[in-house]
């Protein structure tokens, strides 16, 4: 597996202050440079940036695809974990009562790219994937 290196990610938000204590507070962020347009933060060693967005006016209607048996929320974007990483972020998002989108579970238990996923939604209603894997050559199993 080649050396991963950090990504860079920059989504909108309609209420900074409050992505910003989600980030935060709920899933232990820690704070980089900001400005009253934006915040950085290291989101398991990577470049994640919050930028404020006016809400629209007319909501948008979230896409789903169907994997698996679930509605899995598209767009979405998310970190894979080490195996225990993810048990304590999903303690610690129960912890804070954060609503599964898709509650916590074993995908293609006992067979190749074994892994654990899970989906919520920020405050801003981005989507996100977190998941992990007990044997991390499996992340591009087919």
């Amino acid at each position: 597996m080649k050396k991963i290196t950090p990504f860079h990610v920059a989504v909108p938000v309609y209420d900074l202050k409050e992505t910003r204590a989600f980030y935060r507070d709920v899933l232990g962020c820690e704070e980089g440079r900001s400005s009253d347009q934006w915040v950085d933060f290291d989101l398991f060693g990577h470049q994640f940036v919050i930028h404020l967005k006016p809400r629209p006016a007319e909501a948008d209607q979230r896409h789903h695809n169907p994997v698996d048996g679930h509605d899995v929320p598209v767009p979405h974007y998310g970190v894979v974990l080490d195996w225990e990483d993810w048990h304590q972020l999903e303690r610690r998002l129960r912890s804070h009562n954060i609503k599964f989108v898709i509650e916590p579970y074993i995908r293609f238990k006992g067979l190749p790219g074994e892994q654990a996923t899970m989906f919520f939604l920020d405050p801003s209603g981005n989507a996100l994937e977190f998941k992990a894997f007990q044997d991390i050559g499996q992340l591009f199993a087919k």
